[in-house]
């Protein structure tokens, strides 16, 4: 399924808030006057993984990771270090490293100086992404149930979801918007890749803008986050939130169950499962 084609940007309904689509490579979705829901309503927060636990964009993303890294060292990238539960900042620095690309007049990697080329990368890597559009559905997939799932999680009374990822901020909005899913997210209070912190202090991050943005209610509930491999399963330890692991990602069941997820799926095809163990787990009874 493609994209809404390039052009004025609609406004669409996000739990208690309108929500601007973005253009294809502008920025992404802000929140906008609330509707005539309270914000006070929204009481629970669901947080959910991208790659590999939604979509499947691998292909897509290496050209743009090529791109991008090309542009800002001049050099090309011969090997892509491992992306699994990586941040998009963190695959940039490592792979620095394994091309062997060193400090030099072009590339100044004191702590100012790497805050400034990762700031360049992050550009190049947002345009080297939005030049690659056409490509996500057809060289992309959304992942079995994945849309259904994010649906139904939408309906769930008091539920606002967002993003815990490590793609940088608009290609995450890109990335669900290519298979119909950005409507059912705030982005405003999501963690992304271009930020420094580790995903557990994201999550934490994440969880503070909730409860600034939607009340203190939202902090009393505990918030679930929905991803794919063991480091996910930390960063929700690590945040204070319960974790339903999809097994779609490289990380088997098995190894899900031992990181210690809450819940392991074997996919979103469920709909219901999925909805029901969202319910369960956010529910204030499940804190006691």
């Amino acid at each position: 399924m493609r994209g809404e084609a390039v052009g004025k940007r609609p406004v669409v309904p996000i739990g208690s808030c309108h929500v601007e689509l973005p253009s294809a490579v502008g920025p992404p979705p802000l929140c906008l006057a609330p509707t005539n829901s309270p914000e006070a309503l929204i009481r629970r927060l669901v947080l959910w993984n991208i790659d590999l636990t939604l979509v499947d964009v691998a292909r897509v993303s290496r050209g743009a990771y090529a791109d991008a890294f090309r542009r800002v060292t001049g050099r090309p990238l011969r090997a892509l270090p491992q992306t699994t539960a990586r941040t998009d900042s963190q695959i940039f620095f490592e792979a620095l490293a394994l091309n062997g690309v060193g400090p030099g007049p072009a590339l100044d990697q004191t702590v100012a100086g790497g805050q400034e080329l990762l700031a360049r990368y992050t550009r190049e890597l947002e345009a080297a992404f939005g030049a690659r559009l056409d490509l996500l559905s057809t060289q992309g997939r959304a992942l079995p149930g994945a849309r259904e799932a994010v649906a139904a999680v939408a309906e769930l009374p008091g539920v606002v979801q967002s993003v815990l990822t490590g793609t940088i901020r608009p290609n995450a909005a890109v990335k669900l918007r290519a298979f119909g899913m950005d409507q059912f997210f705030d982005f405003e209070i999501g963690g992304y890749g271009s930020e420094i912190y580790p995903m557990g202090a994201q999550l934490l991050r994440s969880r503070g803008r909730a409860a600034e943005k939607y009340g203190a209610e939202i902090g009393v509930n505990p918030a679930v986050y929905l991803a794919d491999s063991g480091r996910d399963v930390e960063a929700a330890r690590v945040g204070g939130a319960h974790c339903v692991a999809v097994a779609s990602g490289r990380s088997t069941a098995g190894e899900l169950r031992d990181a210690g997820a809450d819940l392991v799926l074997d996919d979103l095809a469920d709909t219901e499962a999925v909805v029901s163990a969202v319910d369960r787990l956010t529910s204030a009874v499940s804190a006691g």
